[in-house]
């Protein structure tokens, strides 16, 4: 092969359903995100997109960056209307109405919408059961309204509402694993994903878009705004994470868990850490009391899917 040739691995249409002209900031890890997993889901589908960036950059009045069937709502109610869609489908069908065979409700929303605000309507539509595909895309704060910690927001970090000071390490708390919470609910696939392991995301998205039940994907999205991290550094970002097990790639396939990347030795978070302002007050005690946590997680999780 020429050595000027770059060879792109054809997985999905060319198509963009979520086109450009958003307004989303330079390196945002999430437009990267959602461009992806729209691209994997295809035309056949209908998106409720909670309050947050992805909204408010793709869709100013009189313009749009979606070019599939698209709803917003609001922060809290996500998983809601997404149940209402797919159960208007099921009615539509049964009455005669109208035949829309194979459209699949894809519910979108962050980690605030998630695993904060949206949590009590995501818990029910899990429990009822409902034929729909839930992404969160976890930039780990309330970024469109400030960078406010949320409960998907990693220990240590500095934000608007957590900031490190002289009594603060930044958020006290560990970061909520919620793809666990979704895997309680007994749902037929749960896994999470990055847009720096692409491959590995667009086959999760099949495989979620191809349950018939709930699935549940946990999309890791770099910020640089609220990471303070550099813009051209944000696909190199989201492999550190997955390679130092801060973010480990998984899937849960009716409740048997299997690693998508089984690393035999992690890399220090410190090499994370270090890219990012938002941990730039750690004291090496508390990175440390972080690797050490990741570690602990990180043995549990192989066990799991030993």
């Amino acid at each position: 092969m020429d050595k000027q040739t770059v060879y792109i691995p054809r997985l999905a249409s060319t198509k963009e359903r979520f086109a450009p002209g958003h307004r989303a900031c330079i390196g945002c890890g999430e437009a990267l995100a959602v461009r992806l997993v729209c691209k994997a889901l295809g035309d056949n589908v209908i998106i409720a997109n909670a309050t947050g960036c992805m909204e408010i950059v793709s869709s100013q009045l009189p313009y749009t960056s979606w070019t599939v069937p698209w709803i917003h709502t609001l922060f809290e109610n996500t998983a809601a209307v997404a149940s209402g869609m797919e159960s208007g489908l099921k009615a539509m069908n049964r009455k005669g109405v109208k035949s829309l065979p194979g459209v699949k409700v894809v519910a979108m929303a962050g980690d605030g919408g998630t695993s904060d605000i949206g949590l009590q309507a995501l818990s029910g539509a899990l429990e009822r059961g409902h034929n729909f595909l839930y992404v969160c895309f976890d930039n780990e704060a309330y970024m469109n309204t400030g960078i406010q910690r949320s409960s998907s927001t990693p220990y240590g970090a500095s934000t608007t509402t957590s900031p490190a000071g002289k009594v603060s390490v930044g958020k006290f708390s560990w970061k909520k694993n919620m793809p666990a919470i979704a895997v309680a609910h007994n749902v037929p696939y749960v896994a999470t994903a990055s847009p720096s392991y692409f491959k590995d995301l667009f086959s999760k998205v099949k495989k979620a878009v191809a349950v018939n039940g709930p699935a549940y994907l946990h999309v890791l999205s770099v910020c640089p705004v609220g990471w303070r991290s550099a813009p051209e550094l944000s696909v190199r970002m989201g492999r550190l994470a997955v390679q130092t097990g801060m973010f480990p790639l998984y899937e849960v396939e009716n409740g048997k868990y299997k690693l998508s990347m089984d690393l035999p030795k992690l890399r220090p978070v410190a090499d994370y850490l270090k890219l990012q302002g938002r941990f730039r007050h750690l004291t090496q005690d508390m990175i440390q009391e972080i690797q050490r946590r990741v570690n602990e997680e990180y043995a549990k999780l192989k066990e799991k899917a030993a």
